[in-house]
């Protein structure tokens, strides 16, 4: 088993947890403020109390109601999150959302940027595949897609690069079925831009997916990735 280490700031903000506490672990992709597709993918799920919830961040902004999607993260004690580069930008002042409470931004200000247990690691962006665990940032974990530009969709991706320990699970780069590689796996599947919301079942080893209900908000196709096409430019 890998030992999942960080040094300087990530380390203070990376949260390792005890899998043997739940009897299942569900990794739910980015929800964007998609409250009724949440609760679908949660009706299709049907977690119990024993069973642990963990997001890959971008809880809110997009979507018709961040507000329900942070009470229902922060009520429920089986769910946790790291943060994603949208809860970042709000807490930093670039982004407004008016409707969230000092009690909301309070429970932002506290999400980890890195979750882990056994050999698995959920950041919402990911990880440089050039450098060991203890030398990435908390922007790279944040925001990264490519390589060497980590916030671009020209590629090559981290993830094409990753490889080894730990299985990183990440959200942030949009894509129209989950990406499953050997070290990596993405489950941000665009529900905000009308996709899927998307989970795995990390014991399972499968996915659960609800499609939305419309599209909230537009997005170029050249931003959506097709993992399919990745994997094709490897073979």
């Amino acid at each position: 088993m890998t030992e999942i280490q960080f040094d300087g700031e990530v380390a203070t903000r990376h949260r390792r947890i005890d899998p043997d506490r739940w009897d299942d672990i569900y990794v739910v992709g980015d929800v964007h403020g998609c409250r009724r597709e949440l609760e679908a993918l949660l009706d299709a799920l049907e977690p119990t109390t024993d069973d642990l919830l963990v997001f890959v961040g971008d809880l809110i902004r997009k979507g018709p109601d961040s507000p329900g999607v942070l009470r229902h993260v922060r009520s429920a004690p089986n769910a946790i999150s790291v943060r994603g580069n949208n809860e970042d930008k709000v807490l930093r002042g670039d982004k407004r959302l008016p409707e969230l409470t000092d009690d909301d931004a309070a429970f932002l200000s506290t999400l980890p940027v890195a979750i882990s247990w056994d050999d698995a690691l959920v950041v919402h962006g990911g990880v440089d595949p050039r450098r060991p665990l203890v030398d990435q940032s908390v922007d790279g974990l944040l925001t990264r897609r490519s390589i060497p530009v980590g916030r671009g969709y020209d590629g090559p991706f981290w993830f094409e690069q990753y490889a080894g320990s730990p299985r990183v699970f990440f959200g942030h780069t949009v894509l129209d079925a989950p990406f499953v590689g050997e070290a990596a796996l993405g489950l941000d599947t665009g529900c905000v831009y009308g996709g899927d919301l998307t989970a795995y079942d990390y014991y399972a080893d499968e996915f659960v997916s609800v499609p939305a209900e419309r599209a909230y908000e537009t997005r170029s196709d050249e931003k959506i990735l097709s993992p399919s096409s990745i994997e094709a430019e490897h073979r």
